[in-house]
């Protein structure tokens, strides 16, 4: 039982930032820096959706505390989006509040959470800041130096079976995959779905990237298991407003299990910020799908450049290529590999970020800059593997 000055042993050992190791030689670096290690999109958002256009003479209040649910408007228009009822919407601080807000109402202390990987680098800590348990399970690809049957050919069963104790109580599931690219197909999530009402687990369905997928609009466990399934949904990265920090989750078909949720929220955050709530419900209007559609042809643009000049199959879906950098470890390791990075101003993030199998990768986000400087940091990376 910590007392002063300790903390919580919990949370003392959860890992701290991917780069607190190497952040003083980040911090020393002069000239262009290719930010490949962030998951953001570098173009601005809509015009009229930017905050400079909010104006308090057109949004009475915008500057004051904001409705904990969030604001009609917005929760009306998510709900008409996605076909549900309106007491199924909680609006969040980003699909990260979203998720720790369902976390917090599901889990006790040494509840597990499987953590299909390689995965959000954030979750494995939103779990544990939950007092859970995440159980890294590899999933999407196979890790570097797998043997035996791919994973992709094993069943559903015989991939998550093995993991489960009496203490399993959900399956965190991301797709479009961040980092590995992959999108689920509907006859798998039914696999999923089968899975968990089988074994009577919630299902956190993490959908930030649904309208990045290049392989045709993705499907929703949701479809499959309306009555287990919380999807956390975002504003961030579709619509370039990672820094507005709103996003929203879709509980459940029983409306009393998001009134818990609530009181997570509640005491966490209490209200999503209210001015970018404005914001999020204009860019559901309607009138910035032309945006939209030049947007998502310029990320998928990158995407296939990124793969090319990498030498990989193209992503399925999502911001992300995850490389096998495998054989250019050498003996410093991982952080010897990030610093020759760093010396030539290049920002990747580690693969044991996204889960312990996939220490040997590293992950690069083709969205975060202008292609322009996506395909010089990328060139440094593949002159660094050759």
């Amino acid at each position: 039982m910590p007392r002063h000055p300790d903390i919580s042993p919990v949370i003392a050992a959860m890992p701290r930032g991917v780069f607190s190791s190497v952040a003083h030689r980040i911090a020393g670096l002069r000239g262009e820096v290719y930010p490949l290690h962030i998951g953001d999109t570098w173009l601005e958002p809509p015009e009229g959706c930017r905050l400079e256009d909010l104006r308090t003479e057109q949004h009475p209040g915008i500057h004051r505390y904001g409705r904990p649910r969030g604001r009609p408007e917005l929760i009306a228009a998510i709900a008409a989006r996605h076909g549900v009822s309106e007491d199924r919407v909680l609006v969040s601080t980003g699909a990260t509040g979203a998720l720790g807000a369902a976390l917090g109402a599901l889990l006790d202390p040494g509840d597990e959470v499987l953590v299909l990987a390689p995965f959000w680098p954030l979750i494995r800590g939103i779990v544990t800041s939950q007092r859970g348990v995440p159980v890294e399970v590899p999933y999407y690809v196979d890790p570097p130096g797998h043997r035996g049957t791919p994973l992709g050919e094993r069943s559903v069963e015989e991939r998550l079976a093995p993991w489960l104790t009496t203490r399993t109580v959900a399956i965190y599931l991301n797709s479009p995959n961040n980092p590995s690219g992959v999108v689920l197909p509907a006859a798998e999530l039914a696999e999923l779905a089968a899975f968990a009402r089988r074994h009577g687990l919630w299902l956190l369905s993490d959908e930030v990237y649904e309208q990045l997928s290049w392989t045709g609009p993705p499907r929703s466990i949701r479809e499959f298991a309306p009555e287990r399934t919380f999807s956390a949904c975002s504003f961030s990265k579709a619509w370039a407003m990672a820094g507005n920090r709103v996003g929203y989750l879709l509980g459940p078909e029983v409306p009393e299990i998001v009134e818990e949720v609530r009181k997570v929220a509640m005491h966490g955050w209490y209200a999503a910020p209210n001015g970018p709530q404005v914001a999020a419900v204009r860019v559901l209007s309607g009138d910035c799908d032309g945006w939209l559609q030049a947007a998502r042809a310029h990320y998928r643009e990158a995407a296939l450049r990124a793969a090319e000049l990498l030498g990989m199959p193209a992503p399925d879906g999502g911001t992300f290529l995850l490389v096998d950098v495998s054989h250019r470890i050498d003996e410093r390791g991982m952080q010897g590999f990030l610093e020759d990075c760093i010396d030539r101003r290049l920002l990747v993030a580690p693969g044991a970020s996204c889960g312990q199998a996939y220490a040997d990768t590293v992950r690069v986000c083709f969205t975060s800059a202008p292609l322009s400087v996506v395909e010089e940091g990328l060139g440094v990376l593949a002159e660094l593997l050759r």
